[in-house]
């Protein structure tokens, strides 16, 4: 595809796009997952980069947090580790995303999970409880690793995710 064209189809997804980077183009087959942690800041960040790089053919990945708090450098530096890239993600408030329709909203943590009952449709819902790696203390190789197994159990279970849902 040349560059013209290239450009124009970028133009004509931004006239479909309502604001949350959500088509509204009723072409797009893709099921949309919400994940939610409390900071949206790692672990729903991570799950959101995820899901876009490994099964974003058959999913839009999308995440929020209870009290967003910017994401975290780590959270980037591990992905980056494994070529996954967070561009054009930011740290959102769940109720950004009140009057959205999702297929899937899974809450990564107690605290998260609270909050998904204000979330209406007809969506399942799949508990991930994952420890935060923010909450490991000592110097900064041991936070790193937190983060990288972090990122490594979220690796696991999106990729089983994608087998079992991506039909």
């Amino acid at each position: 595809m040349g560059d013209l064209a290239k450009l124009f189809n970028n133009e004509i997804e931004k006239e479909h796009d309502n604001g949350n980077g959500i088509s509204s183009s009723s072409d797009d087959t893709r099921k949309k997952v919400l994940f939610v942690c409390t900071g949206n800041s790692v672990r729903s960040q991570m799950a959101e980069a995820l899901l876009r790089t490994y099964g974003g053919d058959k999913f839009e990945a999308f995440s929020a947090g209870t009290t967003p708090a910017g994401i975290h450098a780590l959270t980037r530096q591990v992905l980056a580790e494994m070529n996954v890239t967070t561009e054009g993600q930011y740290s959102k408030h769940i109720d950004e995303f009140a009057d959205i329709e999702f297929d899937y909203v899974i809450p990564l943590c107690e605290v998260a999970a609270l909050s998904c009952v204000n979330i209406t449709g007809d969506h399942e819902r799949i508990n991930w409880y994952i420890d935060d790696p923010i909450r490991v203390l000592g110097d900064d190789e041991r936070k790193l690793m937190a983060f990288r197994i972090t990122r490594n159990i979220l690796k696991q279970k999106v990729l089983k995710f994608i087998d079992e849902n991506g039909k």
